[in-house]
């Protein structure tokens, strides 16, 4: 069994005569990478602050690796990574992450070391006399994280860390995640939830400050539903040539432009679409069972 990662009992925030976060109680467990959504102003940031140990609680309790935020004993164990978190222009990679390792306590030896172990990680050990300023937005994002992995931390939180970047440094900060994952734990807040459908295992999800749910990202409760996602093709042709299809009951569209499709057999419906896709050679960017987390979360009932 995991061991605890983070455990809240009636936890609030509260700043001034606003309510930024109230009653949260949860319990998660090291492993897989952890999504951590809901619109703005839903109280992530705020979660994220107090799991730090950035801001102080106004009431419950809270736990971080077994210990109070803020211990000293979190030190080099907890990492966090804001959205817009940036190295000095001026100065090399190597030279400020040297640095930031001995502020952990580590030695110049074990620091050079450190520095070089995180830099290959992320790919850009070429990189370490380079000033951030010479380097592009993604590669920026990528040292930062490289930041991030300083010590080996065991919980590393990260803050839309594909936000505003390139597809090919987003899939290799994602192939990142999941690579450290085995010996870190990562809770990753992003918008998008494609990315983190497809990249972490547990979703919590937050509401005007108020914990909504904590469960599976994959939706294994609704499997009589498939999220099918075409590509250019026309919405009403495929609406009536699918509604003659066998064991499929009812299709709408979301407002991005995945059907959900209600079936009888999903298996069967599967496979009946494909061959309807194929028939028509209509492209499709992706077919999976359930409902998408998108339309878990925000979809209307």
């Amino acid at each position: 069994m995991n061991e605890p990662l983070i455990t809240c009992q009636g936890l609030g925030k509260r700043y001034g005569r606003q309510q930024a976060l109230e009653d949260v109680s949860l319990s998660l467990s090291a492993g897989e990478p952890i999504a951590l959504v809901g619109p703005n102003g839903a109280g992530k940031t705020t979660l994220i602050s107090l799991i730090c140990g950035f801001i102080g609680k106004s009431a419950g309790q809270i736990r971080v690796l077994g210990e109070s935020p803020g211990s000293s004993a979190l030190s080099g164990q907890l990492a966090a990574l804001p959205q817009d978190a940036l190295l000095d222009p001026r100065l090399g990679v190597g030279r400020q992450l040297r640095f930031l390792a001995r502020l952990q306590g580590m030695s110049a030896k074990a620091a050079r070391l450190d520095v070089q172990r995180v830099l290959e990680t992320v790919d850009l050990l070429d990189s370490i006399d380079t000033r951030p300023s010479e380097l592009s937005h993604g590669m920026r994002k990528r040292i930062a994280i490289a930041q991030a992995l300083l010590g080996a931390p065991r919980l590393v939180l990260l803050d839309e860390p594909t936000a505003g970047i390139d597809p090919p440094n987003a899939k290799m900060i994602r192939d990142l995640i999941r690579q450290e994952s085995g010996a870190t734990t990562f809770i990753v807040s992003s918008h998008n939830l494609d990315e983190l459908e497809r990249l972490c295992s547990t979703v919590v999800y937050l509401e005007r400050g108020r914990l909504i749910s904590v469960g599976p990202v994959v939706d294994d409760s609704a499997q009589s539903f498939i999220t099918l996602r075409l590509v250019d093709v026309p919405s009403n042709e495929f609406l009536e040539a699918a509604a003659s299809l066998p064991d499929i009951r009812q299709m709408s569209r979301s407002a991005q432009g995945d059907y959900l499709i209600q079936t009888h057999d999903d298996m069967s419906a599967s496979l009946a679409l494909m061959q309807l896709l194929n028939e028509r050679q209509w492209r499709y960017r992706l077919m999976s069972r359930g409902k998408s987390l998108e339309e878990r979360l925000y979809g209307q009932s």
